[in-house]
């Protein structure tokens, strides 16, 4: 982490975090434990230590967004997958909605990577021809 990003989260998150902490300190002592309320702050006082990492560790964001992000497509489509077909169908699904997700993760376009593969892959002679034609091993120019 940049020394920049540690002083600012300490400079101005840190007041927060401390103003919020304090606050579930105080309410923790006057809301009934079985409350709804009251096991909402539980919860966020038995989480306090890990979510204090955030002001020590740059590399975290302060939301799980882009891991909400990635799996929406998945949440959308459960139900729609239960029509797979047979177990087999469903493998061979998940498969392809693996490889075109890690194809995104990898900075690749999907449609571009899969003329690339598809192009490439009658070619493929061996296990080191089909693992070059992985997302993981590819650059963005390999597949334009």
């Amino acid at each position: 982490m940049t020394q920049a990003v540690h002083a600012m989260r300490q400079e101005r998150v840190r007041p927060i975090m401390d103003k919020i902490k304090a606050l579930l300190d105080a309410r923790v002592k006057t809301t009934p434990p079985k409350s709804l309320l009251g096991r909402a702050i539980s919860y966020a006082l038995g989480q306090w230590e890990r979510v204090m990492v955030y002001l020590e560790d740059g590399r975290l964001q302060p939301d799980n967004n882009a891991a909400e992000n990635a799996i929406r497509p998945f949440a959308v489509g459960r139900k729609n997958w239960l029509f797979s077909g047979s177990p087999r169908g469903a493998k061979t699904s998940a498969a392809i909605y693996s490889l075109i997700e890690t194809t995104k993760a990898c900075g690749l376009n999907p449609f571009e990577y899969l003329l690339h593969v598809f192009e490439r892959l009658p070619y493929a002679c061996n296990e080191n021809d089909l693992k070059a034609l992985l997302p993981q091993g590819m650059s963005k120019n390999d597949s334009a």
